[in-house]
């Protein structure tokens, strides 16, 4: 049996011949760059300064007061011509036909994880991400004006929101828990319906709008709770400052396909913030991967690491450079 010292050897010298040849890989993958200029795109984005809502049509799922207006209101300005609609697939569709500019829609939250099916839209319609927006989370439970916290038996509010104060809800266990679009929307019910007995989960904001009395405020788990929006559009564009980048791709069923989509970021020194699955609507047990980098599109790198996916996924689609 050889020694330690003479195995660790011949590993070295497997690494310095791995690192050439994915230095010639890099050489190559700069070549298949330089093909961009000629027409032979992976990407085809125009690079603008801003974005200008002075005069666009903005989107947002739900009604007045509802999260996601708050998310446009601070990303597009106050002043900003807006509507909403029933769905997130119904913004996406007023993009599509025209009726719309951009949209705004949540795609994950820190205590309750991605909004799946808005990743799923993303793969759907071919719109691009511009820029997203944070939004503090501060959940109230709230009812009508005479409404007592010890008359309520019914809770409303979107199923991420009720996860979200789970921990609230779990010492009020006699509460019939009803899901519901979206938060403004349980408000709207709870105002509709008119019984001190039912209460919503909502934002401050919407209390206000609809004239409700807070019966308890803050209610979340996480007081640092948060949810991320994103601003989308038909507009293939992207911010000369932009530094995030969202792509997605499918894989060969097969191992190492993941090991091997991942090592182009890692050769081009690239940044990866974040990375989801999604099943492929079927393909039973296939997986489409989401990944945020750090990144823009203009960078040699950011090329570089595109055309080696581009090379070695199915459907690589990049989601957008905010």
């Amino acid at each position: 049996m050889r020694n330690l010292e003479e195995v660790r050897r011949d590993i070295f010298e497997i690494d310095e011949k791995i690192l050439k040849l994915y230095q010639k890989r890099r050489q190559l993958s700069e070549e298949a760059a330089g093909s961009l200029s000629s027409g032979k795109k992976i990407f085809d984005f125009q690079q603008v300064e801003s974005f200008d809502f002075t005069d666009a049509k903005v989107v947002f799922q739900g009604v007045e007061g509802a999260y996601s207006q708050q998310a446009l209101l601070e990303f597009c300005g106050s002043g900003t011509k807006s509507f909403h609609v029933d769905s997130w697939r119904d913004a996406m569709e007023a993009i599509a036909k025209g009726e719309a500019d951009y949209a705004v829609l949540p795609i994950e939250n820190s205590s309750a994880g991605i909004v799946s099916e808005n990743f799923d839209l993303l793969v759907e319609y071919d719109h691009c991400i511009i820029g997203e927006q944070i939004i503090k989370t501060n959940h109230c439970l709230i009812g009508v004006k005479d409404a007592v916290l010890a008359e309520i038996t019914d809770v409303y509010s979107h199923p991420q929101a009720l996860m979200q104060c789970s921990r609230y809800l779990e010492t009020h266990g006699d509460w019939e828990k009803h899901s519901m679009k979206n938060t403004a929307g349980s408000a709207k019910k709870v105002k509709e319906d008119a019984e001190k007995s039912k209460a919503a989960i909502a934002s401050k904001i919407t209390a206000d709008i609809y004239d409700l009395k807070i019966l308890a405020e803050g209610i979340e788990n996480n007081s640092s709770n948060s949810t991320r929006f994103i601003i989308v559009t038909a507009k293939k564009a992207f911010r000369r400052e932009a530094g995030r980048l969202g792509i997605c791709f499918e894989l060969p069923h097969k191992s190492g396909s993941l090991y091997q989509a991942l090592s182009h970021l890692i050769y081009n020194n690239l940044n990866m913030t974040k990375i989801e699955s999604r099943p492929i609507q079927g393909r039973t047990w296939e997986y489409r991967f989401f990944i945020d980098l750090e990144g823009n599109l203009a960078s040699g790198a950011v090329q570089n690491a595109l055309n080696g996916l581009k090379e070695g996924t199915e459907g690589l689609k990049i989601l957008g450079n905010y």
